[in-house]
């Protein structure tokens, strides 16, 4: 329990929450002493917990009644702490067999009572002038009151309620009754008839879903009455408030379709919207309007209220018929509405019968034009005709018509917008990433990148792999915070620091740690700091000693398919994420048999579920592992069996590493005590064994580096002294002793007698380096083989 308040001043109710939390709440042992108070009856009596333990349930709330005295659902006055009294409603329950009581107490103003729920359904069911009806969660119908009875049409049967049609097109009651039910959105004043249409037989429906008092989901209540026909000012007040749905989504159709959903039924009975070839494909129009051969219009959105579209008429997807340009049709170029009667869009259409039916629904009366500019380019043409009535298009319909189609192409060019940053924001993602595939002496890799799809701007997922010395291999993976170019510069940064750090030969730990220290700053230095951050796996692969060695800030463990087709996550102990600061990472070691393939990712590829996608993508890494024989092909296949790389919500990234092994006759270590006579035995036994790989040419170059790095590991950090020559590709040398200081390469002068040893060193060799390890530091240096026509580059 938390710490008492003064006298008098409990703590005011939470907002929101579950219904039960204004409920007091208090247990009670067999001799009636309080086992447990709750927070509620705190805020109710003013006492704490702890004040309350242990003591008589009677000094506040007085006699408690057993739990089937018919008193115990009564009011009573109980005691505060202050002294005053608090009325409640109070009831007592217990348990068969136990002699604890649970005491339930409710204040008269909490809610309106413990039947508040009853009674409001009470109170609905009865009145008269709204029809009421109940479902439960399975959509079977439970009640209705008189009103709804006398709205249901002569001979319909129980179910007329739910075949009612929207007036809009948009489907049945009754599914519009099983989404509320699933989504728990209302419905409010939808409009719906019988089919087909009986005018003044609509009905305005608006539904709700109904709740336990646990907050699950139980049916929901259906209102309904009877609405005459609309008439002008009714349907322009809908197109107005239907207005603000166009431009929800920033997919160009969707945003037509959303016109035509408010043209009808607010405008007319008949609407298109047909856009230029460039808006179809993506690009921005150039500024002007082209002309309708330049323009290669197409029908994108259609939509009627007289059941479906006419077949004669232009489908979606047809190219528009052109039609010779006239001066009601040059009202394109300056953005005008057109206006016309029946007679004058005949004319308009060249007076051509099959244009005429093409272009014009059956019993049209009147239409109204209008095209989509939006910063001077033209976006498309919408148009909406009436054929119910022979009422004209008045000055109030002309100016809805102008504002509805300035609404949405202002939502055209904002999806154009968004578009093109996305596209930017992809293409640097993308340049910043390393080629798909890689092939080295540790691993073959596979990368897949895929953007997410819809509304969402590409994110700062990224993969890498990357060579480290002794014929290493580095694998990250990282997801960074947020979408968009912010975004994408952030893992660009991010990507860099990892591969600078890598070079230093940093062991995964420490790597994520100044990785950590690096998001910090960037966040100080972020205008908002909470949108600097992410996740981080980082694993290096010694073919050699055939070990993977990883750390996780924060990001999923990956998977490992074993040559033998078994699948496991790798036990990852994930610290936090990228930004958080003051905690260590650990290091998971594994050994890894030739031929073993670590699958790494970002939680995109597993959904908004995590744990069944890691099931899911187990599952299918061990049905798939064994038909695929490249990585590449193994990931294509994943991505291909995942239900979210259709069209990710989140960006997907995948990357696959297929681990080799250097055969143990290709390597060779010997170790020497801290003795300066050493030096000899060490360049013999380098000598003999390059002579025995067949690398002569090599001999004297390596000869001079082993006595160089030997002779000053001696001198300078003791023994033992371990020298590895490892032969691949490159001849690796390393040698190894217990110290931790790392050797400077300096320029001597020329009055030095030494200091020239690691000069001669970075000469002889293509390259070189020093790393730290557990006992000590590692010296590596690489020379290139000799090229001989029966050695592979």
């Amino acid at each position: 329990m938390g710490p008492s308040n003064p006298a008098g001043d409990a703590e005011p109710r939470p907002r929101g929450g579950s219904p039960l939390a204004g409920v007091a709440a208090a247990l009670l042992d067999a001799d009636g002493r309080v086992v447990w108070w709750s927070r509620a009856a705190q805020r109710l009596l003013g006492w704490t917990g702890e004040e309350m333990t242990g003591r008589p349930a009677r000094e506040v709330l007085g006699e408690v009644p057993e739990p089937g005295d018919p008193t115990a659902g009564r009011r009573v006055r109980l005691r505060h702490r202050s002294g005053r009294v608090v009325e409640a409603d109070v009831r007592v329950s217990g348990a068969d067999g136990s002699a604890e009581r649970l005491v339930l107490a409710l204040a008269p103003d909490e809610a309106c009572g413990w039947d508040q729920d009853r009674d409001i359904a009470r109170a609905l069911l009865a009145q008269d002038g709204i029809g009421v009806a109940q479902y439960d969660i399975t959509g079977r119908l439970v009640r209705t009151n008189a009103a709804m009875e006398a709205l249901r049409p002569p001979g319909a049967g129980e179910d007329w309620l739910v075949r009612l049609a929207a007036r809009d097109g948009s489907g049945t009651a009754g599914a519009a009754f099983e989404d509320v039910a699933a989504t728990g959105v209302p419905l409010a004043g939808g409009v719906y008839e019988p089919v087909p249409a009986g005018g003044s037989s609509a009905l305005s429906l608006s539904c709700f879903r109904v709740e336990d008092v646990l907050g699950t989901p139980r049916g929901v209540m259906v209102e309904a009455s009877r609405v005459a026909e609309a008439g002008p000012g009714q349907r322009i007040d809908a197109a107005y408030r239907g207005a603000f749905e166009i431009g929800q989504s920033l997919d160009v159709v969707q945003v037509a379709r959303d016109l035509t959903r408010v043209l009808v039924p607010g405008l007319g009975d008949h609407a298109t919207v047909d856009y230029p070839e460039d808006v179809l494909e993506g690009r921005d129009p150039a500024p002007g309007y082209p002309g309708q051969e330049a323009s290669a219009p197409r029908r994108v959105a259609v939509r009627t209220s007289e059941g479906a579209w006419p077949e004669r008429l232009i489908q979606v997807g047809e190219a528009i018929p052109r039609v010779a340009e006239s001066p009601e049709i040059a009202a394109k170029f300056v953005g005008d509405v057109l206006v016309a009667d029946a007679e004058q869009a005949r004319r308009i259409l060249g007076g051509d019968p099959e244009r005429i039916a093409r272009f014009l629904p059956e019993g049209t009366h009147a239409s109204l034009g209008c095209p989509l500019y939006r910063r001077g380019r033209f976006f498309g043409y919408a148009a909406v005709y009436r054929t119910r009535g022979a009422t004209p298009f008045d000055e109030t319909d002309i100016r809805l018509m102008h504002d509805l189609c300035a609404r949405t192409a202002t939502a055209i060019d904002n999806a154009f917008r968004f578009a093109r940053e996305h596209q930017t924001a992809v293409v640097l993602q993308r340049s910043l990433l390393p080629p798909a595939a890689t092939r080295s002496t540790a691993a073959e890799t596979a990368g897949f990148y895929l953007p997410a799809g819809g509304s969402v701007s590409v994110g700062g997922d990224w993969y890498d792999a990357f060579d480290l010395s002794s014929l290493r291999v580095g694998l990250v993976v990282g997801d960074v915070v947020g979408h968009g170019l912010e975004a994408a510069a952030t893992m660009a940064r991010l990507r860099t620091a990892v591969q600078t750090l890598a070079e230093l030969d940093l062991p995964p730990d420490e790597l994520l740690a100044r990785l950590d220290d690096l998001v910090r700053r960037m966040q100080i230095e972020a205008e908002h700091p909470d949108t600097v951050g992410g996740s981080c796996l980082f694993a290096v692969y010694d073919p050699v000693a055939r070990t993977c060695r990883m750390a996780s800030a924060g990001h999923p463990p990956p998977a490992l398919v074993t040559p033998a087709g078994e699948v496991a996550f790798v036990p990852l102990a994930p610290g936090p994420l990228l930004g958080v600061g003051d905690h260590p990472f650990e290091v998971t070691t594994l050994t890894l048999p030739p031929g073993s393939t670590l699958v790494c990712y970002t939680d995109g590829l597993l959904g908004r579920d995590v744990a069944a996608g890691s099931e899911r993508l187990k599952a299918d890494l061990a049905e798939l592992s064994g038909d695929f024989g490249s990585p590449a092909s193994l990931g294509e296949a994943v991505l291909a069996q995942s239900p979210h790389a259709e069209n990710p919500a989140d960006d997907i990234t995948l990357l696959l590493a297929r681990t080799h092994a250097v055969p143990e006759e290709s390597t060779a270590v010997w170790e020497y005590p801290a003795d300066l006579a050493a030096v000899g035995d060490a360049r013999a036994d380098v000598r003999g064994r390059l002579e025995e790989w067949g690398l002569d040419e090599l001999v004297f170059s390596t000869e001079l580096i082993v006595s160089e790095l030997v002779t000053n590991a001696m001198r300078y950090a003791g023994g033992p002294v371990t020298v590895r020559l490892v032969r691949d590709r490159v001849l690796v040398c390393e040698v190894s002793d217990p110290s931790s200081t790392q050797p400077r390469l300096r320029r001597a002068l020329v009055t030095d007698e030494g200091g020239r040893g690691l000069f001669l060193v970075a000469q002889l060799t293509s390259r070189w380096g020093s790393r730290y390890t557990t006992r000590g530091k590692t010296i590596w240096t690489e020379q290139d083989l000799p090229e001989r026509p029966d050695r592979p580059r």
